[in-house]
């Protein structure tokens, strides 16, 4: 019995470490190799470059600036550099080797300038760095690997991916409470809204432009299907808010939020600035583009329907949300061309965290402490699926609380504010941020905890069971007085 819980708990937290793992402070990992020679400029150069191009990869695809810096750090040092200077911030990555008083210090830049959502490359570069702590691949074979997973094309055709954001969007309407033709309406919308966006960003739009487009899209079928919602037999339960939401959610959840505040929260304050700021400008471009296509409609003599209108969420309703919630998730995923066996991962993150924020919700916890311990729990999720090796912790904390972003809490904030209910709509928006910070600070404390988490604590007499000794892999041990290291 003690054998098989023993067994089952190994299979939930894993016997193996997270890359991050390994490169927190107090572990142990593989012994360096031999320390470069201070005036072999060629051979530091290579290392530098190395681990800049590890590091630019991790950035662009909205790792902290702190994981990055550590991870960067690791690269270097498992190569032998160890007097090592690292500045990351916003889109900049500097690192420069010190060679004592007399040379002068090997600095290598890079420079970020476009994010992309391409978690399997993310999967590629986590792979490749434990490639490099447990297998002794030179730096030109490193190069090698990283131009390569730089220059791959994605694993799905954009129209996969486009219809992983569409059916998201439907995700998030189900979780909203709607009916299939909101389903279907969020679907279309969000694949035009997508394609769109596709081709203005080929053009060299800026960002801001292609949110703007995208909040007035969300904003016209739902208004057209308001208007003639008594020819086409829809009802009085039709609700056109649910559809915008689904598309602002969709254009919200290809932002750094998590990667800001985790940046505010570990000790790096100007590159969360700088992301935040970006997080919040973007989202002015939604809010723009919403108000416009409001005002449009309105013009044309459509009056979408005010605060006072909102679905009622009952115990009955808890096995929708979820499902919707797990929907959403994956499809997330989808679009963001992660690897097929973190799909399954991403259903498994939303269906947790919607699970949990909703039950929370049927009680008195409140919209801020509900979402804040979902994504907690996600965090943790996270963080123990990456000690399996099966994904990034990034990936399933950011897919995980995408459905729960607070989509409509904004757009019912911002039609407050255009319709003389000032009061209630800036109320509304500011609970929407609350929620956003919240659901990204408590995926940065369950990934800490995952991160501390190295072994169950059980009773001695569980833990002590009499096991042979592999004689195959040889025997790491702890130096005397680190308590918290462990073998890689």
């Amino acid at each position: 019995m003690r054998a098989f819980i023993r067994r089952g708990l190994n299979r939930v937290l894993g016997t193996a470490q997270a890359t991050i793992d390994t490169i927190e402070p107090g572990s142990i990992f593989v012994a360096p190799r031999k320390p470069i020679a201070i005036d072999d400029e060629a051979a530091i150069t290579e290392v530098l470059d190395l681990a800049a191009k590890i590091g630019a990869v991790l950035l662009d695809s909205g790792t902290g600036a702190i994981d990055t810096r550590r991870q960067i750090e690791f690269v270097a040092g498992i190569y032998g550099l160890d007097d090592v200077d690292i500045d990351v911030t916003f889109n900049t990555i500097i690192v420069c080797a010190q060679r004592g008083n007399n040379l002068p210090p090997v600095t290598c830049v890079r420079t970020v300038y476009a994010r992309s959502l391409d978690f399997t490359r993310l999967a590629h570069v986590d792979r490749l760095v434990r490639r490099i702590r447990q297998l002794a691949i030179s730096p030109a074979t490193a190069h090698g690997i990283v131009d390569e997973i730089t220059r791959a094309p994605h694993p799905y055709p954009y129209w996969v991916a486009n219809a992983g954001w569409g059916v998201m969007a439907s995700g998030i309407s189900i979780l909203l409470g709607g009916t299939w033709v909101v389903w279907f309406t969020a679907l279309i919308t969000t694949v035009i809204i997508v394609s769109i966006n596709r081709r203005l960003a080929r053009a060299g739009t800026p960002i801001f432009f292609q949110q703007f487009a995208g909040g007035f899209i969300a904003v016209v079928p739902a208004a057209l299907l308001f208007h003639w919602r008594e020819e086409l037999g829809l009802g009085e339960s039709f609700a056109p808010s649910q559809i915008i939401a689904a598309g602002i959610v969709v254009l919200l959840s290809g932002l750094s939020l998590v990667g800001s505040v985790q940046d505010a929260i570990t000790g790096a304050p100007i590159t969360g600035t700088a992301r935040f700021s970006e997080v919040v400008l973007l989202t002015g471009g939604i809010l723009a583009g919403v108000a416009l296509g409001l005002r449009i409609v309105e013009s044309v003599g459509v009056i979408l329907p005010g605060l006072g209108t909102q679905m009622p969420f009952g115990p009955a309703d808890l096995a929708a949300r979820i499902v919707g919630g797990a929907i959403a998730a994956g499809a997330f995923a989808v679009g963001s061309y992660a690897e097929r066996r973190a799909i399954p991962v991403a259903l498994g993150a939303g269906a947790v965290a919607s699970a949990v924020a909703f039950g929370l919700a049927l009680t008195d916890s409140g919209t801020i402490l509900s979402s804040a311990t979902a994504a907690v729990v996600v965090g943790l999720v996270g963080g123990l699926a990456a000690r399996r090796a099966l994904t990034p912790p990034l990936v399933v904390a950011v897919a995980g609380i995408t459905p729960l972003l607070p989509g409509l809490a904004i757009y019912r904030g911002l039609y407050g504010i255009m319709s003389d209910q000032s009061l209630v709509g800036f109320s509304q928006v500011a609970g929407a941020l609350t929620t956003g910070c919240a659901l990204a600070a408590g995926v940065t404390l369950g990934e800490f905890i995952a991160r501390s988490l190295r072994r169950p604590h059980l009773p001695s007499r569980i833990i002590r069971i009499p096991q042979r000794p592999d004689l195959r892999r040889p025997v790491v041990r702890k130096p005397h007085g680190n308590r918290n290291g462990t073998s890689a």
